[in-house]
């Protein structure tokens, strides 16, 4: 395999102190859509999730339970693998910041960094945030307190090692503003850059074991235990076959995490002399019905309970249809049924239902003699053009509102040809239209594999007794009228059940 054929991409990973929410669900879409997409243009995919398992929080949670703080995190990892196995997320590993491999890599990572010349003991006094686990500036609080948690930082003051993040401020600006390393959206590009304006300074790398008791514990030091920025941002080395794999393509992060991964990390592959990432993507935050998720206003969407009522397929769709894909956007329940219904059930399972009862009405079932194509071939073959743009543009969303425009020129198609008149007057043009539609039902399966992959496999299926999608490649399978006459088309199950029977 050559470097340029391989596509490697990264989510956050998540910390367990708690289990999933929406924000998790999301993000685990779109790396898989990026996934699927590539693995459909050939490229050898490696994509990496898992889950980050130290720190204070974890033991401070663990300790009110009355339980070890890795029984805590492997129930919660649980849940976690068993969301990513309901959502049908095609991730190539889960890498556990527990894992042996993982606390190896991250030993390894530290001496890099000793050897560098850029750790270093230091007296230090600051506002911790446990609940970021992080310390902050009195710049960032919000009349003194956290702006994310609401609650004012503790003052902590001990002795820690420090990385020389300092050293490597003007590089990392260069990097990012000549894009070698690409930060999209733009104003998150300008965001970063804009806070490499101000000199940096050097970050605890280390903890004492009294303030976080549950962290990897360095090297001849048992007091001092690794901070998160060793621990949990090196997971995306240890998680992959670093020769084949590495660099990242894309590190897809939520935007409060984005100075960790444009500055931190950055910072420690510089100073370890290794390959920078390539796209640091970054999406935003999921409200819901216009507020801020929270357990207190009883408005968390949890995302088992839209799985067990809709199916993942439906859940999948609209999350990437409704929610901006680099910016932030709102689940509502009312919009996820007004989706589901409009788009999932009538505008693509409807056309399907239809279309193939009427070529087994019309023609026994059979693919029908082609005819003039009514202008359908340049259509969808420009379909395909924007949507690779869009996958180019790292926009999602487009993406599938490309393909949702060729499903509503087919359900145009169907009522201006009216099908049912043409069977009592003109058999040559029926052929043509059904053969029309069942060509354009094929390609927007073909084009919805990476979202919804179920239902196209259902469709393709449908077209294709012996379709498979693992391991199935565009190529070849794109060019309009590659339908053959007289292949049997079977009938598809009801797509999306309508909501009082949908499960």
């Amino acid at each position: 395999m050559s470097k340029s054929n391989k596509f490697y991409i990264t989510t956050s990973i998540p910390y367990l102190n708690a289990g999933p929410h929406m924000g998790h669900t999301m993000e685990y879409l779109q790396a898989d859509i990026l996934a699927r997409y590539n693995r459909l243009d050939g490229r050898e995919v490696f994509f990496l999730t898992g889950s980050d398992e130290h720190g204070s929080k974890i033991a401070q949670v663990a300790e009110a339970r009355g339980v070890w703080p890795q029984e805590l995190v492997n129930e919660n990892a649980a849940i976690f693998q068993d969301l990513l196995v309901r959502l049908g997320i095609s991730n190539d590993a889960f890498i556990r910041t527990t894992d042996d491999k993982h606390v190896k890599f991250a030993l390894e990572m530290w001496q890099k960094l000793v050897d560098a010349g850029d750790i270093y003991k230091a007296n230090y006094e600051g506002l911790y945030c446990v609940g970021c686990e992080k310390f902050l500036t009195e710049k960032e609080l919000v009349d003194g307190n956290c702006p994310i948690h609401h609650k004012p930082p503790i003052k902590v003051m001990e002795e820690n090692y420090f990385f020389r993040l300092s050293k490597y401020g003007q590089t990392i600006r260069e990097k990012i503003s000549s894009d070698e390393i690409k930060v999209i959206p733009e104003s998150r590009k300008n965001e970063i850059l804009s806070f490499l304006e101000e000199d940096l300074t050097d970050i605890s790398f280390s903890r004492s074991r009294e303030a976080v008791k549950w962290c990897i514990e360095i090297p001849g030091e048992p007091d001092q235990l690794m901070y998160v920025w060793c621990d949990a941002l090196t997971n995306y080395m240890s998680g992959v076959d670093r020769e084949k794999f590495w660099p990242a393509d894309i590190h897809l992060i939520g935007k409060d995490i984005l100075r960790f991964h444009a500055v931190y990390w950055i910072g420690m592959l510089l100073s370890a002399k290794l390959t920078l990432p390539k796209v640091i993507m970054v999406h935003g935050f999921i409200t819901s019905d216009g507020q801020k998720m929270s357990k207190s206003l009883g408005n968390v969407k949890d995302p088992f309970e839209y799985l067990e009522k809709y199916g993942r397929d439906a859940l999948r769709y609209f999350l990437l249809r409704e929610i901006p894909t680099l910016g932030d956007g709102d689940f509502s329940a009312e919009r996820f049924e007004i989706v589901y219904g409009d788009e999932l059930a009538n505008t693509f399972g409807n056309l399907v239902s239809r279309v193939l009862a009427m070529n087994k009405k019309y023609f026994d079932g059979r693919v029908p003699e082609r005819g003039g194509d009514d202008g359908f071939e340049v259509m969808v073959g420009q379909a395909w053009v924007n949507l690779e743009k869009r996958f180019a543009e790292y926009d999602l969303k487009k993406a599938l509102e490309e393909i949702l425009a060729l499903g509503y020129a087919a359900n145009k198609y169907v009522e201006d040809s009216k099908p049912w008149a043409l069977a009592k007057e003109d058999q040559t043009k029926l052929a043509t239209v059904i053969y029309n539609l069942l060509e354009l039902i094929r390609q927007i399966g073909l084009m919805l594999l990476p979202f919804i992959p179920d239902t196209a496999s259902k469709v393709l299926k449908s077209f294709d007794g012996d379709f498979v999608a693992d391991g199935y490649l565009w190529a070849g399978q794109r060019d309009f009228g590659l339908l053959k006459s007289g292949t049997e088309i079977t009938a598809a199950e009801i797509l999306f059940p309508r909501l009082e029977t949908a499960k």
